[in-house]
């Protein structure tokens, strides 16, 4: 379980700063988002990796 915890966490981490990235315009990819430059996907992006940064911390400090 632990595993599975941080695994998703780092996936929910990634997304979350693909959406960052994607929101400010640094991630100009693909081509057709609806999400390029758009801030409301960089503070949604920002929730995201800081729910992945809790999953992984709480899943690092579990012991199992």
């Amino acid at each position: 379980m632990r595993n599975l915890l941080i695994i998703l966490g780092i996936i929910v981490i990634l997304i979350g700063a693909l959406w960052v990235g994607q929101g400010t315009g640094y991630i100009m990819w693909p081509r057709s988002s609806f999400m390029l430059e758009q801030r409301q996907w960089v503070y949604y992006g920002a929730f995201l990796v800081t729910v992945g940064l809790v999953m992984v911390i709480y899943a690092a400090r579990r012991r199992v």
